[in-house]
């Protein structure tokens, strides 16, 4: 591994570039310009096999999907209209059955305009069937773009990299990118099982009549559930190589005596993570969960880490207008088997990049000592 002061947009392409990716292509749209950038800066250093400079994020899904039905390890980058542009072909990646890998630099959708960091873009794909991996910090982001690669040629389902616009994709810091040849032992070389070939003829995602098309999209789901092990497997895989891990599915943090849990996904959870030491260091009783797979999400895992627990703050940069938030929501049905379940909480915040800093953890961790659920805009 090289460790390097570094953007890591800049580090996450680096990593990308050594899992030697057949195709890239791309449409640059903040805040994840720089990796689509530092892609195409490889390519003409002739560092990288292919780059394709595409007229839309449409077109860039387009190509990767076409590059992965012919058997090549395919990949591109995006963000907030950007997803919500390859909406089409997001869906049609997954029914495919195509192992594509992407980063997420996620960012608020429109309207109002907004460049800055939430979730919405990336959970309004939650549906679709691809693997969602949410990232706490710029080291998780590196690593988590290289094991994508992995999970997804292993359970044949795309996977998504989602890290927070601007808070992970324009810090700089000390990142260990690993080299070319340790990826290389990490990641073997990607040989497609099924591919289009003319010399041996096939149809990829055709017309699916009233009698079949349910058992395709069970399939996609089934699948989806089971990638869970994988999921762990490479985690723990990638720890045993390269010395460090991501917790798999979800990991707590002190969460073990808790009696108070905040709950979150992404870069909210650092500052989740120094509340909760400095609450422990006043003899509090709080933890924190941190959500990695959103998709599949890890029902069993979020069950066992709040079994016991008194009152949990569900901490979400997305919604779901008119009804219940989205992460919420899945943790409220983790939680229905318990006989005695804690009191569930919902927060929305960090919308359009909203500040969430370390005393407003403080403020959550206050709110929720009262016994009745709230549903907080916060």
């Amino acid at each position: 591994m090289v460790r390097k002061t570094v953007e890591s947009s800049i580090a996450i392409a680096e990593a990308v570039k050594n899992c030697e990716p057949d195709v890239v292509a791309c449409y640059p749209i903040t805040p994840s310009t720089h990796i689509a950038e530092t892609l195409a800066k490889f390519y003409a250093d002739g560092e990288l096999k292919s780059y394709i400079t595409t007229e839309s994020e449409f077109a860039s899904i387009s190509c990767i999907c076409g590059a992965s039905a012919a058997g090549g390890r395919a990949f591109s980058t995006t963000s907030s209209q950007g997803l919500a542009l390859m909406h089409e072909v997001v869906y049609a990646a997954a029914g495919m059955r195509l192992p594509i890998a992407m980063v997420v630099g996620n960012r608020a959708l429109s309207a109002p305009l907004n460049i800055w960091c939430d979730h919405q873009d990336s959970v309004a794909e939650r549906d679709s069937g691809w693997i969602q991996l949410y990232c706490e910090s710029a080291q998780e982001g590196v690593d988590t773009a290289i094991q994508a690669f992995k999970i997804a040629e292993s359970t044949m389902l795309p996977a998504m990299t989602c890290i927070d616009g601007f808070y992970l994709t324009h810090t700089v810091e000390p990142i260990d990118v690993p080299t070319m040849e340790e990826v290389r032992r990490f990641l073997p070389k990607y040989e497609a099982k099924v591919k289009l070939d003319p010399e041996n003829p096939l149809s990829i995602g055709e017309y699916a009549l009233p009698d079949t098309y349910q058992s395709f999209r069970e399939d996609v789901h089934k699948d989806n559930l089971a990638a869970k092990g994988k999921i762990v497997e490479v985690d723990k895989e990638f720890e045993q190589m390269f010395g460090r891990g991501h917790g798999g599915l979800a990991q707590g943090y002190g969460h073990e005596d808790a009696d108070y849990i905040f709950i979150g996904m992404g870069s909210v959870i650092g500052n989740a993570k120094e509340a909760v030491d400095e609450l422990r260091a006043r003899g509090k009783k709080v933890g924190v969960v941190k959500i990695r797979s959103f998709r599949p999400f890890p029902e069993e895992e979020v069950r066992k880490l709040l079994e016991g627990k008194k009152h949990v703050a569900v901490f979400e940069k997305s919604y779901s207008l008119g009804s219940f938030a989205p992460v919420y929501a899945d943790v409220i049905n983790s939680l229905y088997p318990l006989r005695k379940r804690p009191v569930v909480s919902s927060f929305i915040g960090g919308l359009g990049g909203k500040d969430v800093p370390v005393k407003s953890i403080h403020e959550i961790f206050k709110m929720i000592r009262k016994r009745e659920p709230l549903k907080v805009w916060f």
